[in-house]
């Protein structure tokens, strides 16, 4: 993607959680979503406009459930 991606979930009910991204060496570089995420389906965008290229991890965490998507960012 460049610079913009979109990230869409799905929550199956209320859930306390978090959308984070990661950079390829574990570092926590941005947090999109904290807190209560409702129930049903979900798209937040990722400006990275201020990141260099290479690749990243998106980390959904809802309820200790935690899903990830390697992403990679091309300039």
């Amino acid at each position: 993607f460049n610079p913009i991606t979109t990230i869409e979930f799905s929550v199956p009910e209320l859930s306390t959680g978090s959308v984070a991204i990661y950079d390829i060496q574990g570092r926590k570089v941005e947090t999109l979503l904290t807190g209560e995420i409702l129930q049903g389906k979900h798209t937040i965008q990722w400006n990275a406009s201020a990141f260099a290229s290479g690749i990243y991890f998106i980390f959904l965490d809802s309820r200790g459930n935690i899903k990830n998507q390697k992403v990679v960012l091309m300039k």
